[in-house]
């Protein structure tokens, strides 16, 4: 993948087991979270992107907002999104993926992000790092008088 930062530093995980509730298909069925990786991948094929840094996860623990895409890295917010399309979403998660790649913490505005990204985060937890982005001391509580 070309971006501003290495492959290793960076990292996009996609649930291969997601489904929608009520999905029709037996337990040993392929899924629609499959179907998203396949996308995910024959697009960066499409584009010419490397494919080191797309890892598959047999379970990412979001049954209720299937299909899910997870990106990570050390020293990065970690982000989290659901209900994704396997069918009309994987330009969107690989244009959110090359944005994030060329931040250094990986931190991403939510009017940055691809539409699709948008109502469908489900977490952004920052790095572990105490002087990271959105990580303050909470204010003092007030004190009555």
């Amino acid at each position: 993948m070309s971006a501003a930062m290495p492959a290793r530093e960076a990292c996009l995980s996609v649930c291969f087991r997601c489904k929608p509730e009520g999905w029709p298909g037996d337990a040993d069925a392929r899924r629609p979270g499959a179907d998203l990786a396949d996308a995910i991948e024959a697009e960066a094929t499409r584009r010419g992107i490397d494919l080191e840094v797309l890892r598959d996860v047999r379970c990412m623990s979001q049954c209720k907002r299937p299909c899910v895409v997870a990106f990570s890295g050390e020293g990065r917010f970690t982000y989290l999104f659901g209900d994704l399309d396997p069918a009309r979403d994987a330009a969107a998660v690989l244009d959110a993926f090359a944005l994030y790649r060329t931040r250094p913490d990986g931190f991403m505005e939510r009017f940055e992000r691809p539409e699709a990204l948008h109502a469908g985060i489900l977490g952004r937890v920052p790095p572990l790092i105490s002087s990271a982005r959105q990580v303050e001391r909470r204010p003092a509580p007030v004190e009555s008088t």
